[in-house]
């Protein structure tokens, strides 16, 4: 091996250090994320569409159940897998900044790092997730009485009914703690392993840090991803079509702009 060869064979095995941003820094990286959509669009919007399908199937089949109070639990759910979903769309951000043009979407996921150790991540949120559904269906046992098959109603129960209340709070400081813990340990952890071959603490470990070091910014950032997949599943999880794939491309931005060496 050259010298140079095992200099990028170090620098791809090495952890990075993370820098610390100004506030202004999430708004760039949603810049850079739709530029990014736009140079490959049907690779983001091909992934955007899916996505939108998925969920709007699964919200389907929750109506068709009468579970439509479920539905509640479930699109916020569906958020903790969106970093692992979204692994195609950091690979096609990181191509484009090499300047290569992606072609396909399954060719996207040759040449990634680490793709065991993202996948085993990708078991983590979806335990997680299934853990969140869990919970929920435990707190509606023990709240709630009556069958809503209106989600409407329900929001009503949530609102007005002192068991509705006693579920909104309880659930509410549950699913933000759940919520913050997986945002933390998957904020910048699946982009380091596309880019670098590293292990899944070891990225968990770098994220967490990101997220310690600079909490005014991930909390703004964390707050327009939230407010991007609300406006994407409040209309019918069309609005995912485009809002996905850009938090996905944003992301890549995110991590690069957080471990950038100056």
């Amino acid at each position: 091996m050259t010298d140079q060869g095992a200099q990028t064979h170090n620098a791809n095995h090495t952890l990075p250090k993370v820098r610390v941003l100004t506030l202004d820094a999430p708004w760039a990286w949603l810049s850079q994320g739709w530029l990014d959509l736009w140079k490959a669009p049907g690779i983001g919007l091909v992934y955007g569409a899916v996505f939108s399908i998925i969920c709007a199937l699964s919200f389907l089949g929750m109506f068709r159940i009468q579970a439509t109070s479920l539905m509640l639990v479930l699109a916020p759910g569906f958020l903790l897998l969106g970093p692992f979903l979204a692994t195609g769309l950091y690979q096609a951000s990181r191509r484009l900044a090499l300047g290569e043009a992606p072609s396909s979407v399954f060719g996207l996921f040759s040449n990634i790092a680490a793709p065991g150790q993202i996948a085993f991540f990708g078991a983590l949120l979806t335990i997680a997730f299934l853990a969140w559904m869990r919970i929920a269906t435990l707190l509606f046992a023990l709240f709630v009485h009556d069958e809503y098959t209106v989600i409407a109603d329900f929001i009503q129960f949530l609102l007005t009914d002192p068991s509705g209340l006693t579920l909104s709070v309880v659930g509410t400081t549950i699913g933000a703690i759940i919520a913050f813990t997986i945002f933390s340990i998957s904020a910048i952890s699946i982009p380091l392993m596309v880019e670098r071959d590293v292990d899944a603490i070891s990225a968990i470990i770098v994220s967490v840090s990101a997220v310690r070091k600079n909490p005014g910014v991930m909390a703004l950032w964390a707050g327009l991803i939230a407010i991007l997949m609300v406006v994407g599943l409040a209309t019918f999880s069309l609005g995912l079509i485009i809002t996905f794939p850009l938090v996905g491309h944003a992301t890549w931005h995110a991590y690069r702009d957080l471990t950038r060496e100056d």
